[in-house]
């Protein structure tokens, strides 16, 4: 079975002279979904099973609306932007798919499914800093020159990238949902080392990102120079103290006596105190 040939139009300046404009003709074709290669830098690394399934019904009864954008290979096609309506057609068990065929350089192939994925919304925090951190280690491009190709404030192109350098048990949490990427950044104000049981603590308390702020603003405290008075310089005294401090998300200050101690807790809003309350006497030890 011969496939529809098509001719393809040089690149031109910017992303709009990759992307069919409204107005412009599109070559498309009919490709055979075997002879389609995934795109190896598809910036969404997971997908969301049910959409996939409603996706893949919707397939079924309609067709697929809207081509995917692939380029052509030496043995067939790789995929640009449409993953899932590629994958979703595979599972509708389609042989065919309408595509628009451009011939584009890796990292126009990377910005455009980069893009499309943006202007959805459907990529996670990580996923939008793996992708922005290729652009920058893989093709050499400034935060700045990211930021125009994808619409965004450099600022956030930087804080975004930032999320990397987190302890991987938080972005593993950020992937999973578990934090948002507010809790995350925040999380980020405390040293690597610190950031997994800080992440945890929140996420079990389940603090709001204001919370989470106001916590890590706390941990990060320095410590006095002196003891105060009634105080032993002990680590393992200490360690109890910060232990409290991570368990109860607040500041927490342990002070010895001759025949004992005393525990204080504080606290800075009723809010605070009703979950302090919850914690200490309705909570889980």
């Amino acid at each position: 079975m011969t496939l529809r040939s098509e001719r393809h139009t040089g690149l031109g300046r910017g992303l709009s002279s990759l992307i069919p404009q409204r107005g412009q003709a599109s070559p498309t074709a009919e490709i055979a979904l075997d002879r389609i290669r995934p795109n190896p830098r598809q910036p969404r690394q997971r997908m969301d099973q049910n959409e996939l399934d409603s996706l893949a019904s919707s397939i079924r009864e309609h067709g697929v609306l809207q081509p995917i954008l692939v380029t052509e290979t030496l043995d067939g096609y790789q995929l640009v932007a449409g993953e899932r309506r590629f994958r979703a057609s595979q599972q509708a068990g389609l042989e065919r798919i309408p595509a628009v065929i451009r011939q584009l350089a890796d990292r126009d192939q990377l910005e455009l499914a980069l893009v499309e994925n943006l202007q959805r919304a459907d990529l996670g925090p990580m996923e939008e800093a793996h992708a922005f951190e290729a652009l920058v280690s893989e093709f050499g491009l400034t935060h700045e020159q990211i930021a125009r190709r994808v619409g965004r404030a450099k600022s956030t192109i930087t804080n975004t990238l930032r999320l990397l350098e987190l302890d991987p048990a938080v972005q593993e949490a950020l992937v999973e949902g578990r934090l948002s990427e507010g809790h995350a950044r925040a999380i980020g104000g405390l040293a690597t080392d610190h950031q997994a049981r800080a992440a945890a603590s929140v996420i079990e308390q389940q603090f709001s990102v204001r919370q989470t702020e106001e916590f890590v603003r706390r941990l990060r405290e320095p410590r006095p120079t002196a003891p105060a008075v009634g105080r032993a310089v002990d680590p393992d005294f200490e360690r109890v103290e910060d232990d409290l401090r991570r368990r109860l998300g607040t500041k927490v200050t342990l002070a010895r006596s001759r025949k004992g101690g005393r525990i204080i807790i504080e606290f800075y809003s009723d809010e605070e105190l009703g979950q302090l309350y919850d914690r200490l006497i309705g909570g889980p030890a």
